[in-house]
């Protein structure tokens, strides 16, 4: 690590690491620092999918309208931990605001902007560090148990079509040839064929990791405990009784990162969702392209490294155990779903998703600081998201031109 770096990107998954390959692509001398490795915590088990067409804020996508039943289950799509509640009651509420008409519609206007900024920026750094190879281009096909949860699905769609995306909605005899091998419970599907997913969400952080290294960024393991203004730049204090030195700093700590800010003077209502999943072996199921089950919140993704069945939402903090029972209640459905699924040999993953309330990142520069800036809170979709925001950071830094209006994603708008 340099003495004192130009850029210090704190955290070192999928985002960190693709602010920091920028960086480093435009010459400035940028370290990353983080208490494991790269792509080792949350973003080692996510979905895989650079999801561009999922532009609908989590309020607009069923989930005020399923909570109800959901939560009824406690292995279900939705849980909150009776004693995490009370924490979360303010985020909640914002959530609930966040499904207005009128925050409905610059939320998906502005997630939508991110998202087709984010497909540029992915295939040009892919194509930049030569790994395109690690890229699936099959579409994922969405499956619905009755004719009322597919007409129900629909404003979702229209919504996604006004901004360009593309779609086929299918009847029940269509579906096989999209999927063989599906129950015969589901009655409907929409398939979206700009949906694409890689080879390994760990995997490919790693390849980006490599070219961020070439480009001359360097990586340091250590926890970061605090951060302060110091000496014209900042300082940041480690677990291990370190101060590192840097001009800037670039927050992208995931589901920690909100304590970071409020370090800062900032109090932004990051909250997590623990995601859980199961990844069989890759002979486990032939699966041509993901499959979205929504109205049971998960998802199945065709890996290199094997079949992935994942997703649902825990709200329990950073603190709780994981419950892997809900790994395996998400398992027992792929099963029901997918008849022919070879469920031994699995391993299971809980993870955190850094989410705010309306669904949108927080991406720009700290307002209390200079030299702080900041680039969490992509929840569901920071993999999808990660190489628009090392973008937009990259300009932040270089005073390059926007290239879409950031006032959406600033820290101060709650």
């Amino acid at each position: 690590m340099t003495d004192r770096p130009d850029s210090l990107v704190i955290g070192a998954g999928i985002v960190g690491t693709c602010v920091a390959a920028h960086l480093a692509e435009t010459g400035h001398a940028v370290s990353i620092i983080d208490r494991t490795g790269i792509c080792e915590e949350t973003s080692a088990g996510n979905a895989g999918a650079f999801a561009f067409s999922d532009v609908l804020p989590l309020a607009q996508k069923g989930m005020l309208a399923h909570a109800p039943k959901w939560l009824l289950d406690p292995l279900g799509p939705l849980s909150i931990r009776p004693s995490y509640l009370p924490h979360l009651l303010p985020w909640l509420l914002r959530f609930r605001r966040a499904a207005t008409p009128g925050r409905y519609e610059a939320g998906l206007a502005a997630q939508a902007a991110l998202m087709q900024l984010a497909e540029a920026e992915w295939a040009g750094l892919m194509q930049r560090s030569g790994i395109t190879s690690m890229l699936r281009e099959d579409g994922s096909l969405e499956l619905y148990e009755s004719k009322a949860e597919f007409l129900a699905s629909l404003p979702g769609w229209e919504a996604r079509e006004r901004h360009g995306i593309a779609l086929r909605h299918l009847e029940k005899e269509e579906l096989g040839d999209y999927q063989p091998g599906l129950s015969g419970r589901f009655t409907h599907g929409t398939f979206v064929p700009g949906w694409k997913t890689v080879s390994d969400p760990r995997l490919i952080g790693q390849a980006i990791w490599a070219y961020a290294e070439k480009k001359g960024a360097t990586f340091t393991r250590a926890e970061v405990q605090a951060i302060r203004p110091a000496g014209g730049g900042w300082q940041v204090s480690t677990a291990d009784g370190k101060e590192i030195a840097a001009h800037r700093i670039v927050v992208c700590a995931g589901a920690w990162s909100g304590l970071l800010a409020k370090q800062a003077g900032d109090a932004i209502p990051l909250d997590t969702e623990r995601g859980y999943n199961t990844t069989l072996p890759p002979d486990a199921f032939d699966l041509k392209r993901q499959l979205t089950f929504s109205g049971h919140g998960f998802v199945v993704t065709p890996l290199s490294t094997g079949i992935r069945v994942g997703g649902a939402v825990e709200f329990g903090g950073l603190r709780l155990p994981p419950n892997f029972a809900r790994s395996r209640a998400m398992l027992q459905k792929a099963k029901r779903f997918l008849p022919g699924l070879r469920t031994e040999g699995g391993r299971q993953w809980m993870g955190y998703r850094p989410s705010l309330p309306d669904s949108l990142p927080v991406i720009g520069p700290a307002p209390r600081h200079a030299g702080l800036f900041y680039a969490f809170g992509h929840g569901h979709l920071g993999l999808t998201q990660a190489a628009a925001t090392g973008r937009l950071i990259r300009a932040l830094v270089s005073g390059e031109a926007l290239p879409i209006d950031l006032s959406p994603f600033r820290a101060n708008r709650f």
